[in-house]
């Protein structure tokens, strides 16, 4: 078996972490670890250039704003060499920043501070992309919750597309579902959701519910202007209903 199958069957994508952020870097790397990656932690660019050999890479998951280097410049560098997936980060988050790291090639961006599971997800799904097979979670012993052609795994905290592949929700998005599935086909008046959310929503005034329904939507609904599952009762709340129903 060729070291390129070998990690295929171990689902153990080797993904470099290029960030300057010592404690971020740190955390970054404990999580694919817990998550079937194999990550490379690296400080900055030079750290990267003197590994020698060249490690053998399936996916980078570079800064933008590297000390010393643009982090676009290396992007495209490793791109360049190794013609692997590229997944930008920035604390910067302008509209400029997003547009320039596409543009060079990168195959995704995330905007710091972002949630864990976003960003596993986005990561898997580049790696899908790139052709990389990873093995699907063993889901035995699991709690689900299934609706439509879609499962909310409440163990692993997340929700599966019908292809198995996981739909990236923030962790107020997340616990918003969570609560509505777990209290299907019940109005939940506004307040109540507020409350399950708690200190995820404090600064916010009540209008931020209907933000966090309307992103759901998105994610769930085949048309979100005409919701099946997310519907709204209008001066009473909001209901997770299991039928076909139309919104009234």
């Amino acid at each position: 078996m060729t070291q390129d199958n070998e990690r295929q069957a171990s689902g153990g994508a080797i993904i470099a972490i290029i960030d300057d952020d010592d404690d971020l870097r740190s955390a970054m790397t404990a999580l694919l670890s817990e998550n079937g990656f194999t990550p490379l932690a690296l400080p900055n660019a030079d750290a990267y250039r003197q590994l020698d050999p060249p490690p053998k890479l399936d996916l980078a998951l570079i800064d933008l704003n590297l000390a010393g280097e643009s982090g676009l410049d290396l992007a495209m560098d490793i791109r360049d060499r190794l013609g692997v997936p590229i997944v930008m980060l920035t604390g910067w988050g302008t509209e400029t920043d997003r547009i320039e790291g596409l543009e060079t090639g990168a195959d995704d961006y995330l905007m710091k501070p972002f949630n864990p599971r976003e960003l596993l997800a986005r990561l898997r799904a580049v790696l899908r992309r790139a052709g990389w097979k990873t093995p699907a979670p063993d889901r035995s012993g699991h709690q689900l919750q299934s609706f439509g052609s879609m499962t909310l795994d409440l163990t692993r905290r997340e929700l599966l597309a019908s292809d198995g592949g996981e739909i990236p929700l923030t962790n107020g998005e997340y616990r918003l579902l969570e609560y509505l599935v777990r209290n299907r086909d019940r109005i939940i008046p506004r307040v109540e959701l507020l409350k399950e959310l708690g200190s995820d929503l404090s600064t916010y005034v009540d209008r931020t519910i209907d933000v966090l329904i309307l992103r759901l939507r998105r994610k769930i609904e085949a048309v979100p202007s005409k919701p099946v599952y997310l519907q709204t009762r209008r001066g009473q709340g909001y209901i997770f209903v299991t039928t076909s129903r139309s919104e009234p």
